[in-house]
């Protein structure tokens, strides 16, 4: 099914899920994900993605800008039956990719993440938490780290699970800037999974690499 943001290639939470990066298969097309609009403005177009419940022992949030990382959290929530937090922002980034960029540059380079709008519920109920995001200029996107900046203190004794799409270079040092922020927070005691990790462009072809990875530690 096709819109005007993309195509709409699942749901999460019964919002649609746009993932514009899904259209380019071919390498010389996908460019590593570069110039890939948005699914609107940010991905908190069409509501906000938040799913509590009482009996859940797992939490899936994540951060997601074209929507292949919002396609791969609900891959793993329903895998899991995980409740779901989408991390969102006070000033969401442009759909455009370009000034996107140009903004995340200018976070990076000046340590100026963005402001979140939103608040973690307690955490008390979970074992894992899942944490979604992507790699941008080869480290941890600016959102994924305003979130652990603000809230790895509430990561203690948690197993930490994380996951994320990226354009084909890698991780970079996004796991080691994860890890030392949680334990810079003062979170103690946490477990960090390996990482999953899937090219933007093939979330929806990933359901079997993404039961393998969840079950080398999901019991």
């Amino acid at each position: 099914m096709r819109s005007s943001l993309g195509p709409i290639v699942g749901k999460i939470n019964n919002k649609n899920i746009y993932a514009n990066q899904l259209l380019r298969k071919n390498n010389a097309i996908w460019e590593g994900g570069r110039y890939t609009p948005s699914d609107g403005s940010d991905t908190q177009s069409g509501g906000t993605v938040k799913k509590l419940t009482q009996d859940a022992k797992s939490i899936v949030i994540y951060w997601s800008r074209s929507g292949s990382t919002e396609l791969l959290a609900s891959k793993i929530a329903s895998i899991t039956n995980s409740d779901i937090l989408q991390i969102t922002l006070k000033e969401p980034y442009p759909a455009d990719y370009l000034k996107t960029r140009s903004r995340a540059n200018f976070e990076r380079e000046n340590n100026i993440p963005p402001e979140l709008n939103m608040e973690l519920p307690k955490l008390d109920q979970y074992h894992t938490v899942f944490l979604g995001y992507q790699t941008w200029a080869m480290t941890l996107s600016q959102p994924m780290k305003a979130f652990l900046l603000k809230y790895g203190s509430k990561l203690s004794g948690k197993v930490i699970a994380p996951f994320e799409t990226q354009g084909g270079f890698g991780r970079g040092d996004s796991i080691d800037i994860m890890e030392r922020i949680v334990k810079q927070k003062g979170s103690s005691n946490n477990l960090f999974e390996p990482l999953l990790m899937v090219n933007g462009n093939m979330v929806d072809q990933a359901d079997e690499k993404i039961e393998q990875w969840i079950n080398t530690f999901e019991k």
